[in-house]
């Protein structure tokens, strides 16, 4: 009698889930070396071995738990013969499970597959064929990976849904059409009611200053889940917020697809303000965020403060203010103020205040943000376009004329010299040939580098032109804000303030300094730092 152990592998969970359609599969596998064992004289099968989802290319033998176990069990000589459907079970490493095999063989081991029959290593052959056979076994599988890469690239290119996890949002649903294996392919279609809970995440992150841990425990709350069911966590709240599907756009690796109109849940405008909350919550230097960090307290500020003497983060805190009026009435008041946080602590050698009225502050601040939200509402469009970028637009327009002005120039200069040569010719000219050459040469060289400076500056003109036409959508969420600031929750007007002002700087006196973040300032013509100094 010989005793049998078996080893079956599939390289995908594609593959475990959906077995029954699958060549190759375990059970298919399972069923082949059954039936060859019964052929068999004396074979009896022991044991068997499954590995679902393992790559035979990717995964070393060493990390493979069946691998080390059959080795094991050869070592206890506790088997006399490896049956599996064919050797590429036992992987697809060209430089690594030739000599698995031979290790087994060395044992004593015998190696059979169903397909390939025994491999012995008797002889040079021997080897040079347990090689081979390896070596051709990971070329099908590099060559597999390209296949498969190339038309999951293809299928992203043409906006085709490649499968995967089915992001939240969206649902798959049958396409009535097959594939070659005659199994139903699925098409992704916008989920209703979990389009409108992506649509709330996007407008309170964007809107409210909702953070990933806030959001995630206000949709528990209110008792919405994932797919799975479970409960979202801050990181499921960070990878919708980051997924371009929900401006349309299906994505693999670096491969973005053409925009799919039926798959856009958030406008594009919404998600790229998403994208920048996300990246300035990300900053590691204080200094460079444009965003409140918090705008869940009772303070206007958050995040983009700064004392003036030090240039220290200035931090809201609150404390109690409990007295008791003349008339013997007792009064509880909550406070708020602005504490320098190195001063307060003693980190530094800060000459300011330790500590600011938070209200006094905060008023300033509301003053400067209605005059621009005010101003916004009587500034035209293409008024405020026209500002944004004047500057930049008239120097390439001004440098494209002078371009223009150079080349007739260069021109009659080069239709001059090329009347000179018949000239030369015939004795008027007081230039001889050489001269005259040269200079048709020069001013060749000089056309064509006018021409080439021209090309690039009519290019940058028609770049900046677009970016003017793209700025449609700034001046769209100006114009918002202007309309609903003043009745607009906290929350809301925290956001609003933490992107028009990108910093404010306070010193002793309530001596302010507001920098106005560029991209809304320049709507009224203003310089790219543009600086507004308060006085206590």
């Amino acid at each position: 009698m010989k005793r049998v152990k078996c080893l079956y592998r599939v390289s995908t969970l594609h593959q475990v889930e959906y077995a029954s359609d699958i060549e190759g599969d375990i059970p298919m596998q399972k069923e082949a070396c059954h039936a060859f064992a019964e052929k068999q004289d004396g074979w009896v099968i022991v044991d068997e071995k499954y590995e679902k989802g393992i790559s035979g290319s990717k995964v070393s033998a060493e990390k493979r738990d069946a691998i080390q176990e059959l080795k094991e069990s050869a070592s206890k000589h506790e088997f006399d013969v490896l049956l599996v459907f064919k050797f590429d079970r036992l992987g697809r490493i060209d430089s690594e499970t030739p000599f698995i095999l031979e290790w087994f063989v060395a044992k004593g081991i015998e190696m059979w597959s169903t397909i390939e029959g025994q491999q012995k290593i008797e002889s040079r052959s021997d080897k040079l064929i347990n090689y081979l056979r390896f070596w051709q076994a990971a070329s099908e599988s590099e060559n597999t990976s390209q296949r498969v890469s190339t038309a999951l690239r293809q299928m992203i290119q043409a906006g085709k849904y490649v499968g995967g996890v089915t992001p939240y949002g969206y649902r798959t649903v049958k396409s009535g059409k097959e594939n070659k294996r005659g199994k139903e392919l699925l098409r992704l279609e916008i989920h209703p009611v979990e389009a409108e809970t992506v649509r709330m995440i996007f407008q309170k992150t964007v809107h409210e200053g909702y953070g990933s841990y806030r959001m995630s425990n206000l949709l528990n709350e209110m008792g919405y889940r994932t797919h799975s069911g479970a409960k979202f966590q801050c990181n499921t709240i960070l990878r919708i917020l980051a997924n371009p599907i929900y401006c349309g756009f299906l994505k693999l690796g670096e491969l973005t697809s053409p925009r799919r109109p039926d798959l856009q849940i958030i406008d594009d405008e919404t998600f790229e303000s998403a994208q920048f909350i996300l990246s300035q919550r990300a900053e590691k230097e204080a200094e460079k965020r444009q965003i409140a960090l918090n705008t869940k307290g009772n303070t206007l500020l958050s995040g983009n403060i700064f004392c003036g003497h030090c240039g220290s983060h200035i931090v809201a805190s609150s404390w109690w203010d409990r007295y008791t009026r003349k008339d013997g009435t007792k009064v509880d008041r909550k406070r708020y103020r602005y504490l320098c946080y190195h001063r307060s602590r003693n980190l530094n050698d800060c000459d300011g205040p330790s500590a600011y009225t938070a209200e006094k502050i905060d008023n300033a601040i509301r003053a400067v943000v209605r005059q621009y939200l005010g101003a916004i509402k009587s500034t035209p469009k293409d008024m405020a376009l026209e500002r944004r970028y004047q500057r930049m637009i008239k120097e390439t327009n001004s440098r494209l004329k002078e371009l223009q002005k150079e080349r007739e120039k260069l021109s009659t200069r080069l239709q001059a010299l090329t009347a000179e040569i018949g000239k030369v010719l015939t004795g008027e000219s007081k230039l001889d040939l050489d001269t005259v050459s040269v200079a048709i040469s020069q001013a060749k060289e000089d056309l064509a580098a006018n021409e080439t400076e021209t090309a690039t500056c009519s290019e940058q003109l028609r770049q900046e032109e677009e970016l003017m036409k793209g700025l449609d959508g700034k001046y769209d969420q100006f114009r918002s804000w202007a309309e609903i600031y003043e009745e607009a929750p906290r929350e809301v007007q925290k956001m609003i303030v933490g992107q028009l002002i990108s910093r404010i700087e306070v010193m002793d006196g309530y001596r302010l300094t507001v920098y106005l973040n560029p991209t809304y300032g320049q709507f009224f013509g203003t310089e790219d730092n543009s600086v507004i100094k308060i006085a206590g």
